[in-house]
């Protein structure tokens, strides 16, 4: 039962390398959550585990998933804790961005709203712009609004997902991306 001391938050969770106790990727998502609840805070629901190409240099896929969890934590003691797990599964600080990692738990959203800090800000800057993040997300809290654009998860993910328009047309020819006519 959620008390007014309590918080629920959206993680995400990420993993494109073995680790040398749990395995793959989608174990080490598996072994991530068992050690969230062991922390301390209540998983109400985990995301089906999905496969996706990684971003930036990285050359393995990812395996992907989202969690809703309770805790009486602030935003900040929630991020150190997340920071330590991510430590504790052999995950490394500073390097590259967007480098291969055994684990790595985002904090997505918060049911205290948008929060900011010099450390952390929630929502996650870019959490609308990846499917990887929206796609398991939806899966479990679709009616969750993004407290900035007001619009559900489930409206977020189908902006993605969704038809495109087709591209405008001038005289019989289409605009590129960039603006200039092309043959259609």
């Amino acid at each position: 039962m959620r008390t007014s001391t309590t918080h629920d938050y959206l993680i995400a969770l990420g993993s494109n390398q073995r680790h040398a106790r749990f395995g793959a990727p989608r174990r080490v998502l598996a072994a991530a959550l068992e050690r969230l609840a062991g922390e301390g805070l209540r998983v109400l629901a985990a995301a089906p585990v999905i496969e996706t190409d990684p971003v930036g240099p990285s050359i393995r896929r990812y395996a992907n998933a989202a969690a809703l969890i309770e805790t009486r934590l602030e935003p900040e003691a929630l991020l150190a804790l997340l920071k330590r797990l991510e430590r504790e599964f052999g995950r490394r600080p500073g390097g590259q961005r967007w480098r291969a990692r055994v684990l790595d738990l985002d904090l997505v959203l918060w049911s205290g709203g948008p929060y900011a800090s010099p450390a952390l800000t929630i929502p996650h800057p870019l959490f609308r712009e990846r499917l990887f993040v929206l796609g398991p997300a939806a899966a479990i809290a679709p009616d969750w609004r993004d407290p900035l654009t007001g619009l559900t998860l489930r409206q977020l993910h189908a902006r993605l997902t969704g038809p495109r328009p087709l591209p405008k047309r001038i005289g019989g020819r289409a605009l590129s991306s960039v603006g200039r006519a092309t043959d259609f």
